[in-house]
C-alpha cells in the first residue's frame, strides 16, 4: 500500500503502477488482475467495500483510447470509465489525476458532495489544458485530443455519478412485480440527442453551423459528435486553434466562444434495497445492446465473468450486423477492427446491502472517514490498490 505523500512523488517522479486500472499498460501486460484473449482482457470477479465487480475491456482501435480504473477500500468505491477521442492523452491523464484531485478535495471539504466530484472534473479540465498549452508546441494535435469521462463514487450508501459526453451509468433494480429493470442515470451528450441541439443552438444563436447533420449524424461544427469532454482545446480556447489546413478539424469561422464544456452532469442516488447492480460502460457497448438487454444480461447470468460475456454479446451483435460470424470478427486485427465496432470498457458493480449497512455503521461521525480515512503522510487506507 502507497502512502499519501509517496502516491503524490510517484506522480511527480514518473510512471507508476498507483490504481489498478481496467486496462493493458502500453508495455502489454496488465496491472489490474485481469486475464488477456486477444483483443479482450478482464477480470472475472473482484472485491469492492460493498459489494463486488467484474471488469472487461476489448480493443478496436490501433492504439487502445478507453482508460478505466476501479479504486476500492475500506468504506468506499471509485469507477471511472475514459473514452478517448483522436489520441490516448486526455484519457490517460484523467486516470493519473482525477481521482487524486477527487480525494484532495474531498479532504479540504471534509465529506464528499457534488461540489467536491465537479471541483474534481474542473481541476482535471484545467490540468489537462495546462499539458495541451506547454506541449502544443511540439505536439500540435494534442489540441485535438479529448476524453468523455464517467465516474461513479459509492460512500455511506450514496452513489453519486458524474459524466461529460456518452459513456453511459444504467442502475439495475427490481420492481414493484420484482423483475430487474434498467434505469439510465446519465445523460448522453451526444448531438444525436435533440435536448443536446437545441441545448447548443440556445448558446449559439448567431452560428448556423453549431450543429450540421453529416452523412446521417449530427455533428457539433461538422466535427464532433459529444458535446461535453475533457480536452478538445481546440474547439475551447482561441489560444489552441489548429492549423487551418488540417481539414478534419478545419473550423468554418474562427472560435468566438467555446463549443464544448467540461461541465458534468451529476446525479445523486442513495442506493435502495432495490437496487442491485450498476452498470458503468463506454458508448461501444451501448451502440449494440440496450440497457434493458444489458441489465437483463447481468441478473440472469453468474457474477463471474459478467462483463466479458457483455462484451461479447455486444461484439456478437456487431458481427451479425455486418452478416459475418463472430469467430471471423475476433481473428480481425486492431485498427481495421475500429469498422467493427468501437473499442468498449464495461464495468459491473454488484452491490451487496448486507456490506454496505456495515460500511455505513462503521463510519461513526459525519466526514470523509472512510472515504479519504487517515489520509497523510503514513498510511493511505481510504482507497486500497486491489490485489
Amino acid at each position: 500500500m502507497f502512502s499519501w505523500l509517496s502516491r503524490i512523488a510517484s506522480a511527480c517522479l514518473g510512471p507508476a503502477r498507483r490504481y489498478a486500472r481496467t486496462r493493458k499498460d502500453e508495455d502489454g501486460g496488465d496491472n489490474g488482475g485481469g486475464v488477456a484473449d486477444g483483443l479482450l482482457w478482464s477480470r472475472d470477479l473482484g472485491r469492492h467495500a460493498a459489494g463486488e465487480f467484474s471488469f472487461a475491456v476489448v480493443q478496436a482501435n490501433e492504439a487502445l483510447e478507453d482508460h478505466s480504473q476501479v479504486e476500492t477500500g475500506s468504506a468506499a468505491t471509485f469507477v471511472g470509465v475514459y473514452d478517448g477521442h483522436g489520441g490516448a492523452d486526455a484519457a490517460r491523464f484523467i486516470s493519473d489525476h482525477l481521482f487524486a484531485h477527487l480525494i484532495r478535495l474531498a479532504r479540504e471539504s471534509e465529506t464528499v458532495s457534488e461540489e467536491v466530484v465537479r471541483g474534481a472534473f474542473s481541476a482535471t479540465e484545467e490540468g489537462f489544458l495546462t499539458l495541451v498549452r506547454r506541449t502544443q508546441f511540439l505536439k500540435p494535435m494534442i489540441a485535438a485530443v479529448g476524453s468523455c469521462c464517467l465516474v461513479g463514487i459509492i460512500w455511506r450508501g450514496v452513489l453519486y455519478v458524474a459524466n461529460l459526453g456518452d459513456s453511459r451509468a444504467v442502475v439495475g433494480y427490481l420492481g414493484r412485480t420484482n423483475k430487474i429493470t434498467a434505469e439510465q442515470i446519465t445523460r448522453d451528450h451526444n448531438a444525436c440527442k435533440e435536448e443536446v441541439r437545441q441545448e447548443l443552438i440556445s448558446r449559439h444563436p448567431d452560428d448556423s453551423q453549431i450543429v450540421v447533420l453529416k452523412h446521417g449524424v449530427w455533428r457539433i461544427k461538422s466535427i464532433i459528435q459529444v458535446s461535453r469532454t475533457i480536452g478538445d482545446a481546440y474547439l475551447k480556447r482561441r489560444e489552441f486553434a489548429l492549423d487551418p489546413s488540417i481539414t478534419r478539424f478545419r473550423l468554418s469561422e474562427p472560435l468566438r466562444r467555446l463549443v464544448l464544456t467540461a461541465e458534468p452532469s451529476i446525479c445523486t442516488r442513495v442506493l435502495s434495497l432495490q437496487d442491485q447492480f450498476v452498470i458503468f460502460a463506454s458508448d461501444g457497448l451501448w451502440e449494440h445492446l440496450t440497457n434493458q438487454q444489458a441489465v437483463d444480461i447481468v441478473y440472469k447470468n453468474p457474477r463471474a465473468g459478467i462483463a466479458k460475456r457483455l462484451v461479447n454479446t455486444a461484439l456478437k451483435e456487431a458481427a451479425r450486423k455486418r452478416e459475418m460470424r463472430f469467430v471471423d470478427l475476433k481473428k480481425v486485427e486492431k485498427g481495421v477492427r475500429r469498422f467493427f465496432h468501437d473499442d468498449i470498457t464495461v464495468v459491473v458493480v454488484y452491490i451487496d446491502h448486507e456490506l454496505l449497512q456495515e460500511k455505513n455503521v462503521s463510519v461513526p461521525e459525519l466526514s470523509v472517514r472512510g472515504f479519504v480515512d487517515s489520509v497523510g503522510p503514513s498510511r493511505f487506507s481510504g482507497f486500497d490498490a486491489i490485489s
